[in-house]
């Protein structure tokens, strides 16, 4: 690791200041054409979704178009925040019984994984509750960049390759990601020609309804994906391989909408999906953290670095104890969020000596094993926007084809694989089951200050998401960093609780941190018993932090994206 440095005085990306409206998404064409919609007087929903839809082109490889896409929208009108989970549920026949019987100790990857999309549900329910377009003038941008094509950029180009094994030749996934039989390389023009009509389907049946008015017509194009060609795609490859996916599981899905839950953190009210994600425990940390003197230890001192990563330990316990689809299991989300059991988790910090991962399922089926955890999936992506009017979108898609999902000939997608979170122990909260939600790691966040600043953040990044979204939001708000500066200092990543991605291995005590911290924190770290490992800046990030923030009665939108992957803000 390398000495001391002073992160403030070298940004390698410009915090974006404006007056109007900003957007920071996880590629730049992404943002671009999100701001192209605000420039055009759209609202923060609309172009977050068209971002969203961008990023399921431009970044295939982290997220698809049929996954996953959680959502937290504030309209600044009612001074409201709404989720939408914009996760899928099991098939009606998925059982624990028919894989363990197979032979499975933790849901296998591939089709056995599958689960009922919920991104499209998301986007457009986004879309006719609280946006203003029709689902073609926010996908136009998505149709053009996976028809015409983009030019291919290092990130992509390098993950694509370096798993080519995995697609093997003859799959649809390696016609698409392999075109003339190669991996592409940076610079080459990329189309996917079959999304692309996927697409423009459920454009152009949205067309055939707009006569009915516009709701009609978001109605149409979401048909066409749960109802008509597309799913009817879908039921016909799952019947052809053994898969369980139905033509009724899909007609009869639909998002779930709800209050998120939120916590005070020192005048910050910060709010999170609901235990049907790991978004709680962003809550809690905050919550065990909230009087503790954190200044007085210093900005990422040893001590500070310690505090952070006991804290983030103990409410992984947490999770593993409680966490899961509320509609199934008894969350008791009082408790966890209460300042009693964030007293109890705070009593219980050592500050001289690490404490190691307590996990209640470590020895049952399915279930924990100790040794590496393999946390270095390519996954997941983010965007963030605000509007003049002072509305605001945070959304976390995923399920790129990189799961391994296979892709289904003529629709250029993979069915969502996010069944690879859930367990094969029945009394575990993340169970399998029919009708239930995996637990997501995707958890997209929003925090209102008491001045009024709204301030949407997340990133990709699996189990370390709220771990880089809490120390952002601790830099921002405790230490008084700029979002920029906040997302651009070194980060820390504990790995001692169970990888929410099957197999659910854990690594004990272990705890990443990234160039360039000195070497003394390193070495008073691994003192009070972390086994400490560095994460080089040559080494693939996982995390992505982007945020983009509104001080509306000052008229100042600020907008901010991670260097570590190829994230970008844009604002006027």
């Amino acid at each position: 690791m390398s000495s001391s440095w002073d992160f403030s005085k070298h940004l390698r990306r410009p915090n974006i200041v404006g007056s109007t409206h900003g957007i920071a998404a996880g590629h730049i064409l992404a943002s671009q054409a999100g701001l192209q919609i605000l420039e055009n007087g759209g609202n923060a929903i609309d172009a977050g979704v068209c971002a969203g839809l961008v990023l399921n082109v431009v970044e295939s490889q982290q997220c698809s178009f049929s996954g996953v896409a959680p959502i937290i929208v504030y309209l600044r009108d009612t001074d409201q925040a709404i989720s939408i989970d914009g996760l899928g549920t099991w098939p009606a026949a998925a059982s624990i019984e028919r894989l363990t019987e197979q032979g499975h100790d933790h849901v296998p990857g591939g089709i056995e994984a599958t689960v009922v999309p919920g991104a499209p549900d998301a986007w457009i329910t986004a879309l006719d509750r609280y946006g203003t377009l029709s689902f073609a003038e926010v996908a136009a941008a998505a149709i053009r960049y996976a028809r015409d094509g983009f030019y291919m950029y290092d990130g992509m180009a390098q993950t694509v390759a370096a798993r080519e094994s995995e697609f093997p030749a003859g799959t649809e996934a390696h016609r698409i990601l392999f075109p003339g039989g190669a991996a592409p390389v940076e610079g080459q023009l990329f189309k996917q020609v079959d999304l692309a009509d996927s697409l423009t389907y459920m454009a152009d049946e949205e067309a055939a309804a707009s006569g009915k008015g516009r709701s009609a017509g978001l109605k149409a194009a979401r048909d066409a994906f749960y109802k008509g060609d597309i799913a009817k795609a879908f039921v016909s490859y799952h019947q052809r391989h053994n898969g369980l996916l139905t033509m009724e599981d899909l007609a009869e899905y639909s998002v779930s909408i709800e209050e998120p839950l939120n916590v005070d953190f020192r005048g910050t009210r910060v709010y999170s999906c609901g235990p049907w994600s790991q978004g709680p425990m962003l809550l809690q940390q905050l919550n065990v953290l909230h009087d503790i003197d954190l200044e007085g230890l210093g900005h990422n001192s040893a001590g500070y670095i310690h505090t952070l990563v006991e804290t983030i330990k103990l409410v992984a316990q947490d999770r593993e104890r409680f966490y899961g689809d509320p509609k199934f299991v008894d969350v008791p989300l009082p408790h966890l969020l209460s300042a009693t059991h964030a007293a109890e988790l705070r009593n219980q910090i050592d500050p001289k000596r690490a404490n190691t991962f307590t996990d209640p399922f470590a020895n049952d089926n399915g279930l924990v094993t100790a040794g590496e955890s393999g946390r270095l999936y390519n996954d997941t992506t983010y965007v963030s926007v605000v509007d003049q009017w002072g509305n605001a979108f945070s959304a976390t898609p995923s399920d790129g084809v990189m799961h391994l999902s296979p892709v289904v000939p003529g629709t250029g997608m993979a069915v969502s694989p996010r069944g690879v979170q859930s367990r094969l122990n029945p009394a575990h909260p993340a169970a399998l089951g029919p009708g239930r939600r995996p637990r997501l790691t995707p958890n997209p966040a929003l925090a209102r200050h008491r001045d009024g600043t709204v301030m949407p953040f997340g990133t990709p990044g699996g189990d370390l998401q709220t771990q880089a979204m809490l120390q952002f939001l601790l830099n921002h708000t405790v230490f008084g960093m700029n979002p920029q500066q906040a997302i651009e200092a070194p980060r820390v990543y504990s790995y001692d609780f169970p990888d929410s991605f099957a197999p659910h291995r854990r690594e004990p005590r272990v705890v990443r941190v990234e160039d360039p911290f000195p070497a003394s924190v390193a070495d008073e770290l691994t003192q009070r018993g972390h086994v400490v490992k560095p994460w080089p800046v040559t080494e693939w990030p996982l995390t992505s932090v982007t945020a983009t923030s509104s001080q509306f009665a000052e008229g100042r939108i600020t907008a901010a994206a991670d260097f570590r992957r190829h994230a970008y803000a844009l604002g006027r």
